[in-house]
């Protein structure tokens, strides 16, 4: 079976998983107020793991593929050269988002997320770190700004050491 089909196979089986406890699960602790509603808070993840489900079922039966025996197109990953990829920058990608995600309370919201723009975008390429400080520092102070004084959804500007 070829890469593609092994990935649906996992993503199908998390869209059941998911699924289960939108379905069975998330519903059961509601308060009694909130079971008259006909929107509940896990309606979008039912949605999602239904849509889920049928995508992977797709490209695990190989609906998406109008000719099974031609040649991959340049857009597409050819999985014979997958060694010619930059699967280095994506592995730290990915290790950098887990850092951040374990940063944020104890580190803070700016800090993290200032480190993780500049630090993601020298990753990929970009050279001109006054730009990249710039850009991350204006982008963290914007999107926190929003968040905490538009929406009021509370996030952690500082380090938890200083208390704020």
């Amino acid at each position: 079976m070829a890469l593609d089909r092994w990935i649906a196979l996992v993503f199908i089986v998390f869209c059941c998983a998911y699924g289960y406890l939108a379905f069975f699960t998330m519903d059961a602790s509601l308060p009694p107020f909130m079971q008259r509603n006909p929107v509940w808070p896990s309606t979008f993840p039912k949605i999602l793991s239904v849509m889920g489900a049928v995508v992977g079922l797709v490209v695990l039966l190989g609906l998406e593929k109008p000719n099974k025996d031609a040649e991959p197109s340049a857009t597409e990953i050819n999985y014979r050269r997958l060694h010619e990829y930059k699967l280095g920058q994506a592995v730290m990608l990915l290790s950098l988002m887990v850092i951040y995600a374990l940063s944020l309370r104890p580190v803070g919201f700016l800090m993290s997320t200032t480190v993780f723009l500049v630090m993601s975008s020298a990753i990929l390429g970009e050279r001109k770190w006054h730009i990249m400080i710039l850009v991350s520092v204006l982008a963290t102070g914007f999107v926190w700004y929003l968040v905490q004084q538009v929406l009021g959804i509370f996030l952690r500007p500082f380090p938890f050491f200083m208390g704020v």
